[in-house]
């Protein structure tokens, strides 16, 4: 019961009253009233005909893709390095889950700082080779990849330490027996380590496509999806509409915010399906 209690007040409810503001026209008075007129799918098609919704939809793509693939390939990497038993392996392992402690508000402003035209540590170390300083968070064809690096860096530890307790569920004479059989290092990895760390890959990119999809504080804090929408996704999209202006748009903002529900969940179900065929077989 208690259990039943709280995904009622915490998922089940707060999804209804999203997907109710979706479907009615609300206005401040509306929304404090509670009368708003109810218009069906309207706010979804001003979504879909707005100007904004192509560049944030394939801003989106491009933010998750390229993030999953690096904090994925990149967790994996040191993982297995980490998998290796040395001296000093614990700290470093700790080390590295800093980024994933630290609350994001510090990680993204510490990124700004960092990316800063004028007074940025990276545009110093690039002047101090020779390369023109780059305007990461003000130039269209720098933003969006600037936000996407300062959250591959948060999300690295995750990816690691998942992977990592993958690894050490693997049994230690199936390497033996790799070994014995001439099988070289990379054999060993991409023969056995890989297949066997299947399903923990599985729900590692799951849980990372869904954390990465609602994304919001990294890049508000950075470049407020600016500029001119350069950087700006569906989760940004959607917090701007809904609470970033003066006149805020609730339906359109929570028709944004339910399509990120569904594309979650349409994923969520391929999981499901893959995971039930493997079983199967």
């Amino acid at each position: 019961m208690p259990v039943v209690v709280y995904l009622l007040a915490f998922y089940v409810y707060p999804l209804y009253r999203n997907v109710d503001l979706s479907l009615r026209n609300y206005t401040v008075r509306s929304f404090v009233q509670g009368d708003a007129p109810f218009t069906g799918f309207a706010n979804y098609a001003k979504v879909f005909a707005d100007a904004t919704f192509a560049p944030a939809l394939w801003h989106t793509i491009v933010f998750t893709v390229v993030s999953l693939a690096f904090q994925f390939t990149i967790g994996l990497a040191l993982a297995v390095f980490f998998s290796r038993n040395f001296r000093l392996s614990a700290t470093l392992r700790a080390l590295f889950l800093v980024p994933w402690l630290l609350p994001l508000i510090v990680s993204s402003s510490t990124w700004s700082w960092m990316l800063n035209s004028e007074s940025g540590v990276v545009n110093a170390v690039l002047a101090a080779v020779g390369i023109d300083p780059v305007n990461w968070l003000t130039s269209p064809d720098w933003s969006l990849w600037s936000v996407t690096i300062a959250n591959i860096w948060i999300g690295i530890p995750f990816n690691l330490v998942v992977l990592y307790s993958g690894l050490q569920a693997i049994p230690t004479h199936i390497y033996e027996a790799a070994a014995l059989d001439g099988a070289t290092g990379w054999q060993r990895f991409w023969r056995v380590t890989f297949p066997l760390l299947r399903p923990v890959s599985a729900i590692t990119l799951l849980l990372g496509l869904v954390y990465t999809l609602k994304v919001f504080d990294i890049i508000w804090i950075m470049t407020k999806g600016g500029p001119s929408d350069a950087s700006t996704t569906l989760a940004t999209w959607s917090y701007r509409l809904g609470f970033g202006n003066m006149l805020p748009s609730f339906g359109p903002g929570a028709a944004v915010g339910n399509l990120l529900i569904v594309i979650a969940l349409v994923f969520g179900l391929v999981y499901i399906r893959t995971q039930r065929r493997q079983g199967a077989a």
